[in-house]
């Protein structure tokens, strides 16, 4: 892939949270982007039934479908989750077991970065640490450095605007995006 090629990403957000620490991540990502990046954000986890293989016997539900076809044509996915009784939250594992089931399962051989926030001192590490074995088994190719964990992510967010305020996080999120695009281009 040629470095002057534009880039389009999406971002999959594992908390249904209104108020969302890391739904303030994935809302800054568009604006934390290097040139010729976009990122748009893929529909809600909370739009999927629990996986359950009678309903798939049936079809796919329409927002599996639509997820895994904006997952197949973007050059990369962007994970944002928090960390839940260490591990990722239920609706994120859900939405990953609907979607690897889809007949082109749309993970294989996608570029993929993870972010985490947590407001302990670990910064969701945990969670992520469990989203790579799923990514693994999926064919993902899962960026390795640098790795975002955003710990005691309440003090970096704005409560009332629910806005990334943090400039040193902002500043290295960037980072992580500029290596994420290298990436993808040397995927592509």
């Amino acid at each position: 892939m040629s470095d002057q090629k534009p880039l389009q990403f999406v971002s999959l957000l594992g908390s249904l949270r209104k108020g969302s620490f890391n739904g303030a991540v994935a809302r800054a990502l568009p604006a934390l982007t290097p040139a010729g990046t976009t990122i748009q954000a893929l529909g809600s986890v909370g739009d999927f039934p629990l996986y359950n293989a009678d309903i798939q016997a049936g079809g796919f539900p329409a927002p599996v479908v639509a997820m895994g076809e904006a997952i197949a044509k973007a050059d990369g996915v962007i994970i944002i989750t928090p960390e839940y009784n260490y591990s990722i939250p239920g609706g994120l594992k859900n939405a990953i077991d609907w979607l690897s089931r889809l007949p082109a399962q749309p993970f294989a051989g996608k570029p993929v970065a993870i972010q985490s926030g947590s407001p302990g001192a670990l910064g969701g590490a945990r969670a992520q640490y469990n989203l790579r074995q799923s990514l693994v088994f999926l064919d993902a190719h899962v960026l390795n450095k640098p790795e975002v964990m955003i710990n005691q992510i309440a003090t970096k967010v704005d409560a009332g605007s629910g806005e990334l305020t943090d400039e040193a996080t902002r500043t290295f999120i960037s980072t992580q995006l500029q290596a994420f695009a290298a990436f993808a281009r040397r995927l592509g």
